[in-house]
């Protein structure tokens, strides 16, 4: 019985640093994990941001109406919007600001216009334009953008 109990050591040095170097590594997973989700919820955030300012953009021309938008019959109108900002929390009372540069393109009206012709004069009316609503941003170094399509009554 004394025998089986000197048989029984305990984990020598090297079964340790063996332990300890698998767990550095996959300490070290875990973090690389963690930096890349980081990186996808910011560009998420981003882009949820760029569709919310595109759709403001929209809102915004709807409801001025139609005749007071620019647009050409024969060719594209694009016209700038001023920047928009946008700031989330980030935890533990940081925040992130992004600013949006919102582009307006404006499609040739031709197809969209009715005309009407009496003995006097003829009539042309443009009854819907198209927009393009596209929204840049800055991430990490490189320009993200979305387009956002919509026609205008």
């Amino acid at each position: 019985m004394v025998k089986l109990w000197k048989n029984k050591k305990g984990f020598g040095i090297v079964e340790i640093l063996v332990a300890a170097a698998v767990l550095g590594f996959m300490y070290m997973a875990i973090l690389n994990l963690q930096g890349g989700n980081h990186d996808a919820l910011l560009r998420i955030r981003g882009r949820d941001g760029a569709v919310e300012v595109a759709q403001q953009v929209l809102d915004s021309l709807k409801s001025v109406g139609i005749a007071s938008i620019p647009s050409k019959s024969a060719e594209d109108t694009t016209f700038e919007v001023h920047d928009i900002n946008r700031k989330w929390a980030r935890g533990l009372g940081d925040s992130a600001t992004v600013t949006y540069s919102p582009e307006v393109t404006v499609s040739a009206t031709q197809n969209y216009t009715s005309t009407d012709a009496s003995q006097y004069e003829t009539i042309h009316h443009v009854y819907a334009k198209q927009v393009k609503v596209k929204v840049s941003w800055n991430f990490k170094g490189s320009t993200q953008s979305i387009e956002v399509s919509s026609v205008i009554r």
